[in-house]
This record gives C-alpha cells, structure tokens and sequence, in this order.
C-alpha cells in the first residue's frame, strides 16, 4: 500500500511541476517604467573616486578619520586604507559612497572597533 501511495504522489508531482514552473509571459512592448539597461547607464552620474586624505565619515555622518592611500586589491579591485586615530583598516572603494567630498562607511565608529583586532 505504501508503494502505492508513494507512486502516486510521485506522478502528482511529475504531472504539477511543470506547471508551478511556468511564469506568466512578458509584455510585448515595454511600459513606461521599463528603461533598457543602456539607458539606465548612461542616465546614471559616474561615482566619484575615493582618494587619499578624503575623510572618511561612519554612518552617522561623524568623521572618523582619513583615507591614507588607495591601492588594487586582490583580483585588481581597489582598497582603501583607513587611517582612524591610531587604528589603521583596509576596506573595498565600493564599500564607500562619496558624497560631498567624504567617503562614508555603512557602519559606526564603534562597530568599525570591533571588528579591528585588539592591540
């Protein structure tokens, strides 16, 4: 009985799956939300560039200290050295957002703390 049972539920499945797998079709012309990812780029402002000396800002907007030098990475993306106080840490430029001429980190001063070893 339990073969029987098994057996069907397995062929309920077969038969169902394709259908749950099904998505609705996509409209043939595009609303005026859609925006061809071309457009989008060419729509978005070029991110500015973290460079040494700029402040570094927590995500309180306090500042906790400065870029000291920006350098590739591995597999050639850039880091940035953070020089706060006496502490030094090293962080990817697009864990930054550059705005009016800071960098800020998406992290408080005392979470950056935390995870830096203990000297």
């Amino acid at each position: 009985m339990k073969r029987i049972s098994f057996s069907a539920l397995a062929i309920s499945f077969a038969i169902a799956a394709p259908a749950m797998a099904q998505q609705a079709p996509m409209p043939a012309t595009p609303d005026a939300t859609q925006v061809a990812p071309a457009a989008q780029d060419a729509a978005a402002p070029a991110a500015a560039a973290v460079t040494p000396g700029m402040p570094v800002k927590d995500n309180a907007g306090t500042t906790i200290g400065s870029v000291a030098s920006v350098q590739p990475g591995p597999g050639g993306a850039p880091v940035a050295t953070i020089k706060m106080g006496a502490k030094v840490f090293s962080v990817a430029t697009n864990a930054l957002v550059v705005n009016g001429g800071a960098a800020t980190i998406n992290a408080s001063q005392s979470q950056i703390e935390g995870m830096l070893p203990k000297s």
